[in-house]
């Protein structure tokens, strides 16, 4: 199976509220109806309102959300390709490989929000970096930190294998990770260091240390939303062993 992530945009005029209650009402039942398995998808929405100061946006307009789906092959997306594109004015699609580091073990029903929130970044690879050093270092380097600097429940890298609509902006990357929401506002949470300012600091000093090393803060995009998750994911969760107790 091939794994498609698409990002997507709002009409500047249509509610965050409704633009919302679009996707995850109709445009999840289309997709599922049309085979997609194991769709996620992101929004911004109140539930994550406190974490504004988190977002980076250097793609202008900023996306609004995103939708994540298994199908046997790209090949045969054109009809959920088409449900996306009737949903929402632009869209941004992609091939990807998956690499799940961290699975998020709490398991809830389809159309149930994910507990915490989830962050969304878009990462380009700077020109100083071949494509081959850029992805040992995140892959290697960086799992490994992110990991255990952070309060993530979640880490999925997303290794972008090819743009598959027009015009989609040239991200080599589509990171997910999942933070207890009390992380949204207190940065001691976040680095996995509530209570602990010396342990915060070392945290934070070996995080962006490393991000430094493949990542342009200029060009990346970092998006909180809330994930709801439609299809299948039960089942593959339950069979998944996390690398660490959360």
């Amino acid at each position: 199976m091939e794994k498609m992530v698409y990002v997507l945009w709002r009409d500047a005029h249509e509610a965050e509220a409704a633009f919302n209650t679009r996707l995850l009402r109709e445009l999840s039942a289309e997709l599922l109806g049309l085979g997609a398995a194991r769709l996620s998808i992101n929004v911004v929405d109140e539930a994550v309102a406190a974490g504004a100061p988190l977002r980076q946006e250097n793609t202008r307009p900023a996306p609004a959300g995103m939708v994540s789906f298994w199908l046997n092959s790209a090949h045969v997306r054109g009809p959920c390709e088409a449900a996306l594109q009737r949903a929402v004015p632009r869209i941004a699609g992609y091939a990807v490989s998956e690499a799940t580091a961290l699975p998020n073990t709490a398991i809830v029903e389809d159309g149930v929000r994910t507990h915490g929130f989830s962050q969304l970044a878009l990462v380009t690879k700077p020109p100083r970096l071949t494509y081959e050093g850029w992805l040992e270092v995140w892959m290697r380097d960086q799992t490994k930190i992110a990991v255990e600097t952070q309060s993530t429940f979640f880490y999925c890298q997303n290794i972008v294998n090819r743009r598959l609509t027009y015009g989609a902006p040239d991200w080599h990357a589509i990171v997910t990770e999942g933070f207890p929401l009390a992380a949204l506002t207190d940065p001691q949470v976040f680095f996995n260091a509530a209570g602990d300012p010396a342990r915060y600091q070392e945290n934070l000093d070996r995080m962006m240390q490393n991000c430094h090393r493949f990542i342009d803060f200029d060009k990346i995009d970092v998006i909180i939303t809330s994930e709801y998750r439609f299809g299948s994911w039960a089942d593959l969760d339950r069979g998944r062993i996390s690398v660490r107790e959360h």
